[in-house]
């Protein structure tokens, strides 16, 4: 696994020197009313790991998968993501209830609690463009919600640097199944208790109306 060596070296990169914080964000101001029953969103944004947990600690969340989105179907497998060399990216592709929770509710959350959007192609101990911050909307108007979301917190100054998160295209692809529920299933594993135990925590922390 690619992520132990990180974290050994961690405590010498000043980059690593505390997990990610939750950051209060204001609500899109442009989004939409959807009454269907289900909906489906990509997100990528760093280790799947705690995207996924993040997720599926929502309300009106109904299932979350870790995966690869942004290259074919012949490259997505952890190997060869691993080896930086496709365009994939680590994603979590969730089924929501839209009458419960919208599209940019969840991007508020994606952005504020998941993961940081100012860091370029990597999230804390990770780097590569697998880890990069990206969207890859399922239909127009998930495409005009998110770069309407980023102009808006842009505006803000909401991060004291800029947003990096990209709009991309691009299938899906589940990743292998030792890496679905990972964090549920090995709360004791040591990326898991140093950084996404931590992620998670701060979530509830700083949207506990969102949290389930």
């Amino acid at each position: 696994m690619k992520r132990l060596l990180p974290i050994l070296a961690c405590a010498l990169m000043p980059a690593c020197a505390s997990a990610e914080q939750a950051v209060r964000l204001p609500a899109p101001t442009y989004d939409v009313i959807d009454t269907e029953k289900s909906r489906v969103a990509v997100f990528a944004g760093g280790c799947f790991w705690g995207m996924e947990g993040v997720f599926e600690a929502v309300k009106g969340v109904k299932s979350v998968t870790s995966g690869y989105a942004g290259g074919s179907a012949q490259t997505a497998n952890y190997t060869d993501v691993s080896s930086e060399r496709t365009r994939h990216a680590e994603a979590v592709r969730i089924v929501y209830d839209p009458r419960i929770i919208s599209y940019g509710t969840l991007l508020q959350i994606y952005f504020g609690a998941a993961h940081d959007p100012t860091q370029l192609n990597r999230q804390g101990p990770d780097s590569g463009t697998s880890y990069r911050s990206a969207i890859f909307p399922q239909s127009p108007a998930q495409r005009q919600i998110a770069a309407a979301y980023i102009a808006q917190l842009g505006k803000a100054k909401a991060f004291p640097a800029p947003i990096v998160t990209k709009l991309e295209s691009g299938p899906f692809f589940p990743a292998e199944d030792y890496h679905q529920d990972f964090m549920r299933r090995n709360p004791n594993h040591g990326y898991i208790v140093r950084w996404d135990k931590p992620k998670l925590a701060s979530f509830r922390a700083t949207y506990p109306a969102l949290a389930r």
